[in-house]
């Protein structure tokens, strides 16, 4: 099963849990892929590049010799690259893959998924999802009202923000208990409660 993506600790939740064969890219082909990371910008001069991590073990990428890329999360068969060098810096990946040796060579990744096969993922904790995986659902309040699709999750350094747009306008989400009623991944919903200055 998989490891990739940061993880919605189970005391936020109060939905259904993910059995064992989520955390896989929606309709890849055995096997299937799991995202890891995005690559941001270039760094540097030399073809590194930033990467935004969406694996709670990033430490894992030093393990890797190489990555699957692809422009589509959802991707079917992911480009192989060899990687030649990893660093960590403020909390994101520094990645020099093979083939990739300028500025400009790294400007062309800007946007990339990182995948590893999902039989190389790191298994959840019991009541653990995705945050990755959160994007798209429709939101509801816990009075019912909908509030749109929760369209990115912003991690801050302390609790991560679902930015959720709808026809009212954009709301902000914390991730916390006390916000977050219910997470169903299987009806794609996700029910919150509305704390006082929330609403746009």
């Amino acid at each position: 099963m998989a490891d990739e993506h940061n993880s919605l600790q189970p005391d936020s939740i109060g939905g259904s849990q993910r059995d064992e064969n989520e955390g896989s890219v929606e309709g890849s082909a055995e096997p299937g892929f799991l995202a890891i990371g995005r690559v941001i910008r270039p760094h540097g001069v030399r073809g590194d590049v930033t990467v935004d991590v969406y694996t709670h073990m990033p430490e894992r990428f030093s393990w890797l010799e190489q990555v699957y890329i692809s422009r589509n999360v959802k991707a079917i068969a992911p480009d192989v690259v060899v990687i030649e060098n990893v660093r960590f810096h403020q909390g994101r990946v520094l990645l020099k893959l093979s083939g990739y040796d300028s500025r400009e060579d790294a400007e062309g990744l800007r946007g990339i998924f990182l995948f590893v096969p999902e039989d190389e993922g790191i298994p959840l904790e019991e009541g653990e999802v995705f945050l990755f995986d959160l994007e798209g659902l429709d939101v509801y309040t816990d009075e019912d009202e909908y509030l749109g699709v929760l369209v990115e999750v912003l991690e801050t350094g302390a609790n991560d923000v679902f930015i959720v747009r709808g026809d009212g306008g954009e709301v902000l989400i914390p991730n916390t208990e006390e916000a977050i009623v219910e997470v169903d991944l299987e009806a794609k919903r996700m029910v919150v409660h509305i704390l006082p200055g929330l609403r746009p």
